[in-house]
């Protein structure tokens, strides 16, 4: 019979739609950009650069050299630079930051620059351990008087059977693991994993063979099969870091000072250039030992003409570093100051960096790929639109821009709901324009009350 205080409910799933979650890739055909694909619409020249940058950088030929996207506001700067990391696979590290980003109080430039570079280099680490691994058929925790309460008992050792398929043993040890074994809650039944050198108990589930099968069941409660193979066994496990989280855990281990001992913690938020060296001659030394394997990044600066002369003279030295990731810039400046001197430079970047650069344009969108991209658009927000709604909207992105069209489409919906329509209809669109300025009717507006203004 079943229970009447179960009921089953629809399944309710949050999400958020971010500026570029549409995007899955590149969209090409080798190197061939097809008009519409992955999200992307239209910039073929650009995108098929950006396609023969992924097969240089996966053949490790962009050592010394960055590159740059330029081009106007609103031409897919940004888009391109996230889909050159969905073609560069799941496990490279991507990190984006702003070129305003680099202006902290508590970190000096070049440190912020550092550590973001640092994450964008992956470092996958091997490791053998000598493990205990089976499914545990005998159980027994023996106890002793603790020395100084005479009525509290605490463990003193443990013996245990561990069972696989193709073998079982049982095991005597010491308080350590018994103490590891009540904190795990471990029962029989359970699958577990002993590290012989640390002592360190896993919970890996419970066995299929043990477990109760129930209805409804959180991923821990599912059962797992029985391990197969010798229960002691030297297995091997993969790790994956990037730089920075090594040079954080070589930080901590070293402590900071009086802080650190106190709190447990590193008293800077900087990290010593030396530990960084310590990191990076360990790194080399278990890449030769074939223990270790690089995960080269990117590092994507978006408004890098934000950057001033100090950042960029430091970005031009590390380009030259044996563990650099790959840069890529993004720029909407023509001829403008380098930031911190009054020197004018094309990007607003200094020359001697710009030649080191792989400069790829990028152009305004035809009408035809205005309304692709608003037909995308709709579709990942869930936004249905009418034709003529549709038609209305490309219209707005060709007189003012395609991210002002794009950013009435909520507000529309909005409207249609509230006089009962789950279609945008024109009306819609014009009733949400009039709510919501573009910057050309903001502009008028300010200058119409200029003199109520505040200077």
């Amino acid at each position: 019979m079943p229970l009447e205080d179960i009921t089953e409910v629809a399944a309710r799933r949050i999400t958020r739609v971010g500026a570029h979650s549409h995007i899955k890739g590149l969209g090409l055909d080798g190197l061939k950009a097809k008009f519409i694909a992955d999200g992307l619409v239209g910039q073929i020249e650009a995108r098929e650069a950006a396609g023969i940058i992924v097969r240089m950088i996966k053949e490790g030929k962009m050592a010394g050299r960055a590159v740059l996207f330029a081009g106007p506001p609103g031409t897919g700067k940004t888009a391109i630079a996230y889909a050159i990391a969905k073609e560069l696979g799941k496990d490279v590290p991507f990190v984006a930051i702003s070129g305003s980003e680099i202006y902290s109080s508590e970190m000096k430039k070049t440190e912020v620059l550092m550590q973001a570079m640092r994450k964008a280099i992956g470092v996958r680490l091997k490791e053998k351990r000598h493990v205990y691994e089976g499914e545990v058929v005998q159980l027994e925790i023996k106890t002793r008087k603790h020395p100084y309460n005479p009525y509290q008992e605490i463990p003193d050792h443990v013996v245990i059977g561990l069972a696989t398929k193709d073998d079982r043993r049982v095991f005597r040890a010491g308080q350590t693991i018994a103490v590891h074994l009540i904190q795990q809650g471990v029962t029989i039944g359970d699958i577990i994993m002993i590290d012989a050198e640390t002592g360190k108990v896993t919970k890996i589930g419970r066995s299929e063979e043990a477990a109760e099968k129930y209805e409804i069941a959180t991923w821990d409660e599912k059962p797992i099969p029985r391990p197969s193979g010798p229960v002691e066994k030297d297995k091997e496990f993969i790790y994956v870091l990037t730089l920075h989280d090594l040079d954080q855990i070589s930080a901590q281990q070293r402590g900071g000072g009086l802080f650190s001992l106190l709190f447990g913690g590193p008293s800077s938020r900087e990290i010593d250039s030396e530990i960084r060296r310590d990191v990076d001659e360990m790194v080399k030394k278990r890449l030769e030992e074939g223990t270790a394997e690089i995960i080269p990044g990117v590092l994507f600066i978006d408004e890098v003409h934000l950057l001033d002369v100090e950042a960029f003279s430091f970005l031009n030295a590390a380009m030259e570093s044996e563990l650099a990731p790959i840069m890529i810039f993004a720029t909407n400046r023509g001829i403008t100051k380098v930031r911190g001197t009054d020197i004018e430079s094309p990007h607003g970047i200094p020359l001697d960096l710009l030649d080191r650069l792989l400069i790829i344009s990028t152009r305004p969108y035809t009408r035809e790929e205005v309304k692709k991209i608003i037909e995308i658009r709709a579709a990942e927000e869930r936004v249905k639109l009418s034709q003529e709604a549709l038609e209305k909207l490309t219209e707005i992105g060709i007189e003012s821009t395609l991210r002002y069209a794009v950013q009435l489409l909520s507000p529309s919906m909005e409207i249609a709901k509230s006089r009962n329509r789950d279609v945008i209809q024109p009306e819609d669109v014009e009733e949400a324009k009039k709510l919501f300025s573009d910057i050309k009717r903001s502009v008028e507006e300010l200058r119409r009350y200029e003199e109520l203004m505040l200077r």
